[in-house]
């Protein structure tokens, strides 16, 4: 039987691991739920919309083109299940406004995001995971695979886990946790650095590796890893600083990139 709060460690390219911990069924059935409800409102406005739709035909004018509309707002409905869950995953980086609400995402199960094919895959899964009723096949498979996943999930390898929170402008001040040696200055670590140039994935193994470095392990060794992997990825040559140095650096990184986007 799974553990529904189970850690799991994922290796990054860069030999970096990181932890998740794993979302349990108590944790999916409440976004599952929340997101049902919305599910379920949007079908009630379409089903009234097509019942004012018919009515403000004329029954001459109607005729054969009743099939039709009936036709047309099963399809709508049947898009609504389905493309909602697909369209909000690509929107908010594998999260429903359900898992968005309870704190959980989806990812792959390398720890990188979901992409288009994994959503795609694990959702028109889900009418399997529905069956016999109300996620039954679901509820079984989670229960019985260890990181609490369902046959869309494990379709599409995937993961539910538990997001952690972003890291704020705030938090990343040099006065409350950028953790700068007195002598340090943010500005010339990353001065002629170009941020720019960063990727989404850049910046979320940096975010990752900030977030979790008071638990890693040789993490000035891994601060030295992924500085020089970016500098690597970027065609400039390998900076020679110090471990602390090199984590230093990745801090100011994320706050002058974060600095960046708010301007």
């Amino acid at each position: 039987m799974s553990n529904p709060e189970e850690t799991i460690d994922i290796q990054t390219p860069e030999n970096v691991a990181f932890g998740y911990r794993v979302a349990g069924i108590g944790s999916r059935f409440l976004a599952t739920l929340v997101d049902t409800l919305i599910i379920t409102l949007l079908q009630v406005v379409t089903v009234v919309s097509l019942v004012l739709i018919l009515n403000a035909l004329d029954a001459s004018i109607l005729g054969n083109a009743s099939a039709w509309v009936i036709a047309l707002f099963g399809l709508l409905l049947f898009v609504f299940y389905w493309g909602y869950y697909i369209f909000f995953e690509m929107l908010w980086n594998g999260q429903s406004p359900g898992k968005r609400w309870t704190g959980l995402r989806v990812i792959r199960s390398d720890g990188t995001p979901i992409t288009l094919s994994e959503s795609l895959i694990r959702n028109l899964v889900r009418i399997i995971d529905f069956l016999p009723a109300t996620y039954g096949i679901g509820v079984v498979t989670m229960f019985i695979d260890k990181q609490s996943r369902r046959l869309g999930d494990l379709a599409a390898n995937t993961l539910v886990v538990h997001d952690r929170a972003p890291i704020t402008i705030q938090e990343l001040s040099v006065k409350r946790a950028l953790h700068l040696r007195p002598w340090a200055s943010a500005n010339a670590f990353v001065d002629g650095f170009p941020i720019e140039r960063l990727t989404n994935d850049d910046l979320n193994l940096i975010e990752d590796f900030i977030q979790r470095r008071a638990q890693l392990t040789h993490r000035d060794q891994l601060a030295i890893q992924i500085l020089n992997t970016l500098h690597t990825r970027l065609g400039l040559p390998l900076p020679t600083m110090s471990r602390f140095d090199a984590e230093d650096m990745l801090v100011a990184i994320l706050q002058a990139t974060q600095k960046k986007q708010e301007e």
